[in-house]
C-alpha cells in the first residue's frame, strides 16, 4: 500500500508537468512574428496559415486546455494519457505498415515470400512489430478485442496472399482510414465527458466555497496539485533540456570559467517567463530546505527531526528571490543582463541561507557548551560548522568585491555577510568561555558580565556596520542618482538595523545599570547571619558563602539576584517590588534575631519555624485555591506582627518563614535532619511540587 501511494504521488506530479511545459511554450510563442515568417516562406499559400486570427484563437484555446490538464483529477488524467499512448501506438503501427509497403515497392518482388530471404526478413520484422503494437494497445485499453487495433495488419495479410503491390498501397490507405474512423467514433462517444467533468467540478467548487470559503478552496487545490513540487520538477526538466542543448551543440570541452558562465546563463534562460520564474523560486526553496535540513542533521542527528522549526523551511529564501526578481524586472531583461542580475540575487539568497544556518547552530552550540557534554564528536561538529559559517561569508564578500563594482546594493550584501561572521565569532567566544569554566571545575564569579561584554562588543560592531551602510547609501543618494526604491531601502535599513538596534542596546544598558545599583543598595549578610540562615540560594541551589538581603528578608547570591533583576524587579520568592535603599552597599542588616531567629539545635527543628514572608501563597494568582489578594493580606498581617508565636501554634499559623527555603533543604541530604518535615516523605513531595509550580527561576537565564 505504501508503494502504491508513492507511485500515485509520483504520477500526480509527473503527469502534470507537460501541461506547464505547454503553458511555457505558449507564453514564449509570438503569433505575429510566426505569421511574418510564414509569409516569407513557401507555406504562405497554405489555407491553414492564411487566417491569423484563427491561429490566435487557437493560441488561447491552448491556454485553456493546459489549465484543464493541470487541474484534471488524477484518475481522469491517467485515462487521458492512456488514450494518448494508444493513439501514438496506432500511429507507430501505421508507420511500420507504410515503411513495409515502400520497401516492397522498391524491391519490386511480387512472388512468394519464402522464395526470397530479404522479402521474408522484411515481412517477419514488420509482422512482429505489428503484433507488439496490437498487444500493447490491448493492454493499455484493458480490452480483449484485439481486432480493434489490427487494421494496420491488412497490408501484411494482403502481401501474404500475393496481392499485387499496387493494390497493397490502396489497402494500406484503407487501413489508415479505418483506424481514423475508429478514433473519431471513440471521440464522438465520449464527447460529453468534458462537459460532465466540468459540471461536476463546478458543483464541488460552489459547495466548498459556500461551506469553507475561498481560502479553504485555494489550500485544497494547493495540496492536491502539490504545486511547489510540480513547479520544481518542471523547472528542473527545463534546466536539464537547456544544458543538454548546449553540450549537444559543442564539440570542445568547456573550461571552469566557462562552466560558471554556462550555469548562470542556463538559469537565466530558464526564468524568462512567469512560469519558469515560479519554478526557480520553488527550486531555490527546496534547495534551501535541503541545506538547512542537512545542517540540523549534522548537528543533532536524527533528533533534529523531532522538533522541526517552521521558520527554517526555505520559504524565506524563495520569497526573497521572488520579491527581488519582481522589483528588478528580471524576466524582461536580455539573457546577459538577466544572468548578471541573477548572480547578485543568488548571492543575497546564499547570505540568507547562511543566516538561517547560524540561527539553527547558535542555540545548539551554546547549549552544548553549557551542558558539560563530554562527547568530542558533538563538539567537533558544532565547532566545525561555526568555523565554516565564520569563513565562508567572509570569502563570499571577498568574491563579490572582486567580480562586481561596489554600489549601495552590493554593500548591503557584503554587510549581511560580515554581520553573519561577527555573530558566529561572538557565539564561538561565548562557547570558549563556557568550556574554560568547565575546565576550571568551578563557576567563574563574573561570567555573566564577561558574556555581556562579549555580546555587547559584537552588537556594537553590528551597529557600526549598519551605520556605515546607511551613511554610504545617504551619500550615494545625495551626490549620485536619487531613486524611490533606493530611498525606501535606506529608510527601512535605518529604522530596523540602526534605530531599533540602538534603542534595544540602550535599554539593555539601562536595565543592567539599574540592576547593579539595586544590588549595591541591598545590605550584605554577615557570617553570623549566613550561619543562622543555614540554607542554599533559592536561585542557583548552591551554598552561600556571601549573600545580600532583600527588604523582604530573603537571602540570595548577589550575582544570582542581579541576573533575576535583569528580567523583573521583584523578589524571586515573594514577588515583592525591590526598591533601592538609601543605605550604602556595605551596610549590615538588622540583628539576626530580627530577621531570622537562629535554630542551632536540630532536635528542636520539628517544633516549628518562625513566621516570615508567605512566599508560597503569593506566587500565583490562585495558589492552592487562595486568591492573590487574600495571600497578600496574610503577608501584610504577618509582617505587622513579627513576634514569634508559641510552639504549639507554629504549624497552625500557615506557611512558615522561608517556606521556599525550607523546601530547598529537603534537596540537600546533609541538611535533611534540620528540616521539620523530613520525617514525612509525603510532605516533602508536596513541598517539592509547590516549588516546581513557582515561576521560572532566574538560574535558567
Amino acid at each position: 500500500m505504501l508503494v502504491k501511494d508513492k507511485l500515485e504521488a509520483v504520477l500526480n506530479v509527473g503527469l502534470r508537468v507537460p501541461s506547464i511545459m505547454l503553458l511555457e511554450v505558449l507564453y514564449r510563442w509570438d503569433v505575429s512574428s510566426f505569421f511574418q515568417k510564414i509569409q516569407r516562406s513557401s507555406l504562405n499559400n497554405n489555407p491553414l496559415f492564411q487566417y491569423k486570427y484563427l491561429a490566435l484563437y487557437l493560441h488561447y484555446v491552448g491556454y485553456i486546455l493546459s489549465l484543464v490538464l493541470l487541474t484534471l483529477p488524477r484518475q481522469h488524467l491517467v485515462k487521458l494519457y492512456l488514450y494518448v499512448l494508444t493513439a501514438l501506438l496506432l500511429f507507430a503501427g501505421h508507420q511500420v505498415s507504410r515503411d513495409y509497403v515502400r520497401s516492397e515497392l522498391d524491391s519490386g518482388y511480387e512472388g512468394p515470400l519464402y522464395l526470397e530471404a530479404l522479402s521474408m526478413n522484411r515481412f517477419s520484422t514488420a509482422l512482429i512489430a505489428q503484433l507488439v503494437v496490437c498487444t500493447l494497445c490491448s493492454c493499455v485499453m484493458q480490452t480483449k478485442r484485439i481486432w480493434l487495433f489490427s487494421a494496420h495488419l491488412l497490408p501484411l495479410v494482403a502481401r501474404l496472399c500475393l496481392v499485387p503491390l499496387e493494390t497493397i498501397v490502396f489497402i494500406n490507405r484503407f487501413a489508415m482510414i479505418f483506424t481514423g474512423l475508429e478514433v473519431i467514433y471513440f471521440l464522438a462517444s465520449n464527447l460529453l465527458v468534458p462537459y460532465n467533468l466540468a459540471k461536476t467540478a463546478y458543483r464541488e467548487l460552489v459547495q466548498v466555497v459556500e461551506v469553507y470559503g475561498l481560502l479553504a478552496l485555494g489550500m485544497s487545490l494547493w495540496n492536491q496539485l502539490v504545486l511547489p513540487v510540480l513547479f520544481m520538477c518542471f523547472w528542473l526538466v527545463l534546466f536539464a533540456l537547456q544544458i543538454y542543448t548546449y553540450f549537444s551543440s559543442r564539440d570542445k570541452p568547456t573550461s571552469r570559467e566557462r562552466l560558471l558562465f554556462l550555469f548562470l546563463t542556463s538559469i537565466a534562460e530558464c526564468c524568462s517567463t512567469p512560469y519558469s520564474l515560479l519554478g526557480l523560486v520553488f527550486t531555490v526553496s527546496f534547495v534551501a530546505l535541503g541545506v538547512l535540513t542537512l545542517c540540523k542533521f549534522y548537528l543533532q542527528g536524527y533528533r533534529a527531526f523531532m522538533n522541526d522549526n517552521t521558520m527554517h523551511r526555505g520559504m524565506t529564501e524563495g520569497i526573497t528571490l521572488l520579491i527581488l526578481a519582481v522589483q528588478t524586472g528580471l524576466i524582461e531583461l536580455q539573457v546577459i543582463h538577466r544572468a548578471f542580475l541573477l548572480s547578485i540575487i543568488l548571492f543575497i539568497v546564499v547570505a540568507s541561507i547562511l543566516q538561517s544556518m547560524l540561527e539553527i547552530a547558535d542555540p545548539i552550540v551554546l547549549a552544548l557548551g553549557a551542558s558539560r557534554d563530554k562527547s568530542l564528536w558533538k563538539h567537533f561538529r558544532a565547532v566545525s560548522l561555526c568555523l565554516f559559517l565564520l569563513v565562508f561569508p567572509a570569502y563570499m564578500a571577498y568574491m563579490i568585491c572582486q567580480f562586481f563594482h561596489m554600489d549601495f546594493w552590493l554593500l548591503i550584501i557584503i554587510s549581511s555577510s560580515i554581520l553573519t561572521s561577527l555573530q558566529v565569532l561572538g557565539t564561538l567566544l561565548i562557547y570558549i568561555l563556557f568550556m574554560v569554566e568547565e575546565v576550571r571545575k568551578e563557576p567563574v564569579q563574573n561570567m555573566d558580565d564577561v558574556i555581556y561584554y562579549v555580546n555587547g562588543t559584537y552588537r556594537l560592531l553590528e551597529f557600526l556596520v549598519a551605520l556605515v551602510v546607511v551613511a554610504y547609501g545617504v551619500s550615494e543618494t545625495v551626490f549620485g542618482e536619487w531613486t524611490v526604491m533606493g530611498s525606501t531601502i535606506i529608510f527601512i535599513h535605518s529604522y530596523y538595523n540602526v534605530w531599533l538596534r540602538a534603542q534595544l542596546g540602550w535599554q539593555s544598558f539601562l536595565m543592567r545599570r539599574d540592576a547593579v545599583n539595586k544590588i549595591k543598595s541591598l545590605p550584605t549578610a554577615s557570617d553570623l547571619q549566613l550561619e543562622q540562615y543555614n540554607d542554599i540560594c533559592a536561585i542557583c541551589y548552591q551554598d552561600m558563602k556571601s549573600a545580600v538581603i532583600t527588604p523582604c528578608s530573603h537571602f540570595f547570591h548577589a550575582g544570582c539576584l542581579k541576573k533575576w533583576l535583569y528580567v523583573q524587579e521583584t523578589c524571586p520568592l515573594c514577588h515583592k517590588q525591590l526598591k533601592s535603599q538609601s543605605q550604602p552597599a556595605n551596610a549590615t542588616a538588622a540583628p539576626a534575631q530580627d530577621i531570622l531567629p537562629a535554630n542551632p539545635n536540630p532536635a528542636e527543628a520539628g517544633q516549628g519555624e518562625p513566621v516570615a514572608s508567605v512566599a508560597e501563597e503569593n506566587k500565583t494568582v490562585t495558589q492552592n485555591g487562595v486568591p492573590v489578594e487574600e495571600s497578600q493580606a496574610r503577608s501584610s498581617s504577618s509582617h505587622a506582627n513579627p513576634d514569634p508565636e508559641p510552639e504549639g501554634q507554629a504549624e497552625e499559623a500557615g506557611p512558615s518563614q522561608g517556606s521556599g527555603e525550607s523546601c530547598l533543604r529537603h534537596r540537600q541530604p546533609q541538611q535533611s535532619a534540620t528540616c521539620p518535615k523530613a520525617a514525612s516523605s509525603t510532605a516533602c513531595a508536596a513541598d517539592l511540587q509547590l516549588e516546581l509550580q513557582r515561576p521560572a527561576s532566574p538560574c535558567c537565564l
